[in-house]
Order: C-alpha cells, then structure tokens, then sequence
C-alpha cells in the first residue's frame, strides 16, 4: 500500500513537473485561487484555472468584447482579491472604470495606459509581464503575431504574472503560445424570481482551445460577487446578429 502511494506521488510530480514546462503553474497560489466557475475547472489541467500564462480572448462584435471586459473583471477581481495590481493597455479603450467596482476591483488596483499604436501596445505588454510586481496585464489589441506571443510567454514563464490578449475585431485568428483561447457572448438576463426589472449579467462562455485540457461551452451569471452556472439552453447572438442555439456543458 505506501509503494502504491509512493508510485502515485512519483506520477504527480512527473505531472506537475511537466505541465510547469509548458507555461502552467502548478504552485500553492494556483491552488488557492477559486475563480468560482465551478465544473468548468474539470476542463482546465490540474483541475485550476491557469495563472502564470497567457490567455488569448477573441471579440467579433462590440457586444462581444463588452461582455468579455465583464468575465474579465471577474477573473483579475478573484486574482487581485488578496491586493495586486493590473495593468490594462488599450488602443481604443471603451471599458467603463467605474464598473470594475461592481466585480469587486478597487479604482486604486487598475492602471490604464492608453496608445494609438498596436506595436506601442504590444510593447508596453511586454514590459509589464516583465513586471512581477504586477499580478495580471490585459492588452486590448487587433493583431498579433506567434513571435510576439512567444516572446511575451517567455517573460511570463520568469515573472509568473498572468497575462490576458483581447483580441479585438481581428483580421486573422492565427496561432499563438497562448495556453487558451476564449470567445465570450452575452445572453439575456434571466428574470429574478419572477419579479420584473433586468436580471444577473449573464454570458456563454466557449473555451475554444486549452493546451492539455478539455474544450467545452458553459454559461454564467455574475451573482453576489462571484460566477454562478446556468445550466439551461439559452438562445444566444452570432457574429452577424441572428440567434442561435448553443450546447452548455455542466
């Protein structure tokens, strides 16, 4: 029995060792961290969501990108819950500060800078996940090339700062280094026991690729601070506008 238990904890660290090889960590921090998506971290490997990495999330419409901004802000609030700051790098920001207080992020935590050039974008990128005292940069950018993805994991793989690219309005989807790459839609609200009024932000969320883990589609309300599944079917909005029908995966 304690050689079975010897040989199992072998494998767990052969496992761990080489998923911190491929840009996931796989310490305390990540373990502690509960981003309250639920079933969905069955998707992700080690069963957690993946920090010290890289995330790359793509936006078609603005109604897309304005719902990808909120699950998001979820994401960096549960990261910066214990302090940290991030850094959010726009060309063209349409983000509401004041909102990042509904998901729990103080003012005091963000830093803005705004530029008028992808490349200047990509730079200043680049020198905040050099950054460790930074705890999670997002760039809003178009474009990006897997050289200068790469060059950005690299960085990321010596400070552990987790890094998120939100691809706006991109003119190609090509590969990147990314560990994972998301499209994230809005739903309507679901009505809250009956009573009238707008309900819960609600969202479907499409994992599309996630390096050693599980693709799938979920969807999500944003409840008393924090991320509740929705397991029912809900009609959601193509890129040209017309409903469709998604799988949600409990």
């Amino acid at each position: 029995m304690q050689e079975l238990a010897g040989k199992k904890e072998i494998i767990k660290q052969l496992r761990d060792r080489i998923l911190s090889m491929e840009g996931f960590s796989t310490g305390k921090d990540s373990q502690q961290l509960d981003f309250g998506l639920g079933k969905m971290d069955a998707a992700f490997p080690g069963g957690t969501f993946p920090i010290a990495a890289i995330h790359e999330f793509v936006s078609h419409t603005e109604a897309c990108a304005a719902a990808s901004n909120g699950f998001l802000a979820g994401l960096l609030a549960t990261l910066m819950k214990k302090g940290g700051f991030c850094l959010w790098i726009s060309t063209e920001r349409k983000l509401f500060p004041p909102a990042l207080k509904f998901f729990g992020i103080e003012p005091e935590q963000l830093i803005f800078i705004d530029v008028r050039r992808q490349k200047d974008a990509l730079w200043v990128m680049e020198q905040g996940v050099k950054c460790n005292a930074l705890t999670a940069v997002v760039a809003e950018l178009r474009d990006i090339s897997f050289a200068d993805s790469r060059r950005l994991q690299l960085a990321i793989e010596a400070s552990r700062v987790t890094g998120f690219l939100h691809r706006l309005h991109p003119r190609f989807e090509n590969t990147l280094t990314c560990v994972s790459r998301w499209r994230i839609r809005p739903l309507a609200s679901r009505e809250n026991d009956g009573l009238p009024g707008v309900g819960f932000s609600c969202v479907e969320v499409e994992l599309e690729k996630i390096r050693n883990g599980r693709p799938g589609i979920w969807q999500f309300e944003w409840r008393n601070g924090s991320f509740n599944q929705v397991a029912a079917q809900r009609a959601v909005v193509s890129k040209s506008g017309e409903a469709k029908r998604k799988q949600s995966y409990a």
